[in-house]
């Protein structure tokens, strides 16, 4: 019954939303921005704090992308990975979450982490969530830097680096996972991500449902096996797994994915 009401759901937001959502093939990522009509940041950080906040101080169970739930919707594989991670380590945990947004990952799984004997989460994100975060959202184990050297310096190494729904939305996000394996962290962790479905990388335009906000922006599919090939230079694939959440592609269900991989010794 359960897999038959998500199904009713999925079908019914398809057809809600039928002109959202990703389409095109755009030969780079200037050509495919011109065409965008971009995002009010401002109001997006205010909507992700305003939510976020309230998460914080006990008044809402769980946030995502500024929408607030009734129950936390975890995020199994990764939950798993992170535990695994800690066991492996003494029950002690340091992770830099890149593109974290205002902590939305932390507060989905702090509950589950709070046995740990040492934990702390390190959100990387732009100029002004990183403000927003140490002015309304920091405490002792959440952390906000604008980049990772700065996570390093500040914290020391760190065990795992989360990329969660991120890297589709980076400029050259090749260049970004060479600049990430040259950190060595021990453990690089790619989450709840979606990929081309056919050989290749195929950039796109994503418009936004105005349920969230309104936006639109380039986005990434990219191939799953040359992430794994970038990667694999100085990480060894450990285990993949796919994610509950799905998206339409050209009338093609695209499942979101990830994976863990280690630094080979």
């Amino acid at each position: 019954m359960d897999k038959l009401i998500q199904y009713l759901k999925r079908q019914y937001l398809r057809i809600k939303y039928r002109g959202y959502g990703w389409a095109g093939h755009y030969k780079d990522w200037a050509t495919a921005a011109k065409l965008c009509a971009g995002y009010n940041a401002g109001n997006i950080l205010e909507r992700v704090k305003t939510s976020t906040l309230k998460v914080k101080h006990g008044e809402a169970i769980y946030e995502r992308d500024a929408m607030l739930f009734d129950k936390v919707e975890y995020d199994w594989p990764l939950l798993a990975n992170l535990l695994w991670i800690a066991g492996k380590n003494g029950q002690q945990l340091s992770v830099i979450d890149f593109g974290g947004s205002l902590g939305s990952s932390y507060f989905q799984n702090r509950h589950k982490l709070q046995h740990l004997h040492f934990f702390t989460w390190s959100v990387v994100e732009q100029p002004a969530f990183v403000a927003a975060g140490k002015r309304e959202i920091a405490c002792n184990q959440l952390g906000f830097f604008e980049n990772i050297d700065s996570v390093l310096s500040v914290r020391g190494p760190q065990m795992a680096l989360l990329l969660s729904s991120v890297l589709p939305y980076i400029e050259a996000p090749y260049a970004l996972l060479d600049e990430i394996a040259g950190k060595n962290i021990p453990y690089i962790i790619i989450d709840n991500t979606y990929f081309n479905p056919l050989p290749g990388n195929r950039l796109t335009i994503q418009k936004v449902p105005p349920v969230y906000y309104e936006a639109s922006y380039p986005a990434w599919f990219l191939d799953y096996e040359q992430v794994i090939k970038t990667l694999s230079k100085k990480y060894e694939l450990l285990t993949s797994h796919t994610n509950e959440q799905i998206l339409y592609l050209d009338g093609r269900l695209v499942p979101y994915q990830g994976f863990i991989m280690q630094l080979k010794i």
